[in-house]
């Protein structure tokens, strides 16, 4: 194991904690460190997808034990994001451009959540259809071309909207953040644009451990406003990733 990696695997379990207590796989924070630590540019979409993969699933599975998972709130979201997620795996992007839809889309996100902070909470309102299939699709698409799972958009727009309470729309994040890094990793893989860097199996492994008691903590533990703060900062690190690096 090289001095990187060893400097790179505890960073990656606390980037894993932070993301998945609230429902998040963590694919921009992955990204960040990964160009600090100076990954080659063609690793790194394809590695944070498979770390998704695993802090994700292990995150979902926390809130679904704790009763927060909410099918009706899901699937709205995921018929369209899945193959959607698929078309925008099989796009290649330039860095300048990757970064700046990657900025954005962090920046709305920062934006909806912060002005969520000050909501009661109250009963949730129906997701209709048609907005759950449009903004599954938009989120997906994109989630695809910039190598994340989508969470970071979803989570503030059921929030802004009122679809679902915070550790609902963890539960549900988690699992779209799970089926759309799973559809954009396979649209890398048949454009023939996927890599598995060495040692990769130690990131999943630090990953999975900061996983498993981020999810444990978040739908156990935290209360409602940690689990905001949590959500902002680690909203904030990844944008401060695309300005700084």
């Amino acid at each position: 194991m090289d001095s990187n990696l060893f400097l790179l695997l505890p960073i990656l379990a606390i980037v894993a904690f932070l993301y998945s207590s609230v429902g998040h796989g963590g694919a921009s924070g992955y990204l960040a460190v990964m160009a600090i630590v100076g990954i080659a540019p063609p690793l790194m979409k394809s590695s944070a997808l498979i770390m998704n993969l695993a802090v994700s699933l292990f995150s979902f599975l926390g809130f679904y034990r704790a009763g927060f998972f909410k099918w009706k709130l899901f699937w709205p979201f995921a018929a369209a994001s899945i193959p959607l997620a698929y078309i925008g795996g099989t796009m290649t992007l330039s860095d300048s451009i990757y970064k700046k839809i990657l900025a954005v889309c962090i920046l709305i996100s920062i934006a909806r959540l912060l002005y969520q902070f000050k909501q009661e909470e109250s009963r949730n309102k129906d997701v209709p259809v048609w907005a759950g299939l449009t903004a599954g699709g938009v989120i997906g698409l994109l989630s695809g071309m910039i190598g994340i799972g989508g969470g970071i958009i979803l989570s503030p727009l059921m929030l802004l909207m009122k679809w679902a309470k915070l550790k609902e729309t963890a539960a549900v994040s988690a699992l779209f953040i799970f089926v759309n890094s799973l559809s954009g990793l396979y649209g890398q893989i048949m454009k023939g644009g996927f890599q598995i860097p060495e040692n990769l199996q130690w990131a999943i492994f630090a990953t999975i451990i900061g996983g498993l008691l981020g999810s444990y903590f978040g739908s156990q533990k935290f209360n409602l406003p940690t689990l905001r703060y949590l959500l902002a900062i680690g909203l904030v690190i990844a944008s401060a990733k695309l300005i700084f690096t």
